[in-house]
């Protein structure tokens, strides 16, 4: 994205936060190429028969933004990561509906090559469970792989969010990792 772009995106995102909802119309072509493509990597690993779509996903993520009305943007980054929290939520939703009453796993998902070695896929409620444990144990590490993982987030727009520097954000990146490796190879809580 151009950054006259990010300049735009937050233009429009601050005058939906004063009251002028038709910025909405504006604001959507210029943010939904990235979500199309982020929400295409989340379901990329989804089974065959599965019923979700990028294109809904999307929507949907839109429809649970736009209704968001004490939402305050800060800016294009903060409204992307708030997009991957609410993209989140409506992935574990989904695949809790869908394994509701069966055993066995829920959505499949290959968080990184460093945190899966061989491509291991994971059940994405058993991640959201670890995301969740993480919360508990240091809440930075687990809001900087929201946005980067599924906010799609570079290091600098993730350290942007949580008004944190780089290098701490790749440290948190590196640490958070290993701590949701751990815990997801040993299938429990590691606080």
């Amino acid at each position: 994205m151009a950054p006259e772009d990010s300049q735009d995106v937050t233009s429009l995102l601050l005058d939906l936060q004063h009251g002028r909802p038709e910025a909405m119309d504006d604001l959507i072509p210029l943010v939904y190429s990235q979500l199309r493509t982020l929400a295409a990597s989340y379901l990329r690993n989804e089974q065959r028969q599965h019923t979700l779509q990028p294109t809904a996903l999307v929507h949907e993520a839109f429809l649970r933004l736009v209704d968001q009305r004490t939402a305050t943007w800060q800016n294009r980054a903060h409204f992307l990561g708030v997009a991957a929290q609410v993209m989140r939520r409506i992935l574990v939703d989904h695949a809790r509906r869908r394994t509701a009453g069966k055993r066995g796993g829920g959505k499949i998902v290959t968080l990184d090559e460093e945190l899966t070695p061989q491509a291991e896929r994971l059940d994405l409620v058993r991640v959201d469970e670890a995301l969740d444990e993480l919360k508990a144990v240091d809440e930075r590490q687990a809001r900087v792989v929201e946005l980067r993982y599924f906010g799609g987030l570079s290091i600098e727009e993730t350290a942007q969010v949580l008004d944190v520097s780089p290098a701490t954000v790749k440290r948190d990146w590196v640490l958070a990792k290993a701590w949701l490796f751990r815990a997801l190879r040993d299938g429990q809580d590691t606080s």
